[in-house]
């Protein structure tokens, strides 16, 4: 692992983005509440705050870290059709916490098809990345 203890502590932000595509009826059901397993989007809230908490337990050498905040949002896209997951970690510490973020889209986004897939195995989850991050010595980074 890096060593951080040297660095300052400073608060750190970090957004990470993706999105999983399905068909109209998926969506629909999802949306409804009408899926089988139940409230896909509120167990894939608390999937995902539970990602970012466990991220130094499956990404091998990364820092636990002290969470102070966790937001995670759900955008549905009806015209599409797709919901995108949009997680934003926060701590005050020695490193960033972007790992997380990203951690917690991904599994937001598995549990997502995992609640889903008796009915829609083709769902595709694509363009998980990270698009802000703030704080630390490199200061503020914004996706382009």
């Amino acid at each position: 692992m890096v060593d951080v203890g040297q660095k300052d502590y400073t608060k750190r932000e970090a957004t990470a983005r993706g999105s999983i595509f399905m068909k109209r009826e998926t969506l629909q059901q999802i949306t409804s509440k009408a899926t089988k397993k139940g409230d896909v989007l509120g167990v894939s809230r608390i999937a995902a705050i539970q990602a970012t908490k466990q991220t130094s337990n499956i990404i091998p050498l990364c820092h636990p870290i002290g969470l102070t905040s966790v937001s995670v949002k759900f955008e549905i896209i009806e015209n599409i059709p797709s919901i995108d997951c949009v997680v934003t970690t926060e701590t005050r510490g020695q490193t960033g916490v972007e790992m997380e973020a990203l951690s917690g889209v991904s599994v937001g986004l598995l549990t997502i098809y995992d609640m889903c897939k008796a009915v829609d195995r083709g769902m595709e989850i694509k363009n998980i990345r990270l698009i802000e991050k703030k704080g630390g010595k490199s200061g503020h980074w914004q996706a382009p």
